[in-house]
């Protein structure tokens, strides 16, 4: 996910895109403790891009 394309969302959609992200790294953590994960570097990639939607919330939360 690219930073430009999270500049043009609204703060509802950040929030959205939020859950949805922690959602996604919450059933790849339960694949991976069952073993059933092939690609762990996908967890890594998540929890950037929910650290990357947070940082913009927080900065739409700063101009308001």
């Amino acid at each position: 996910m690219k930073a430009r394309d999270l500049k043009e969302l609204t703060r509802e959609e950040l929030l959205k895109k939020e859950k949805d992200l922690k959602e996604e790294l919450f059933n790849l953590r339960f694949q991976h403790s069952t073993g059933q994960l092939e690609n762990t570097a996908r967890m890594v990639l998540l929890k950037k891009d929910i650290a990357r939607v947070e940082t913009f919330l927080s900065e739409k939360e700063l101009k308001a």
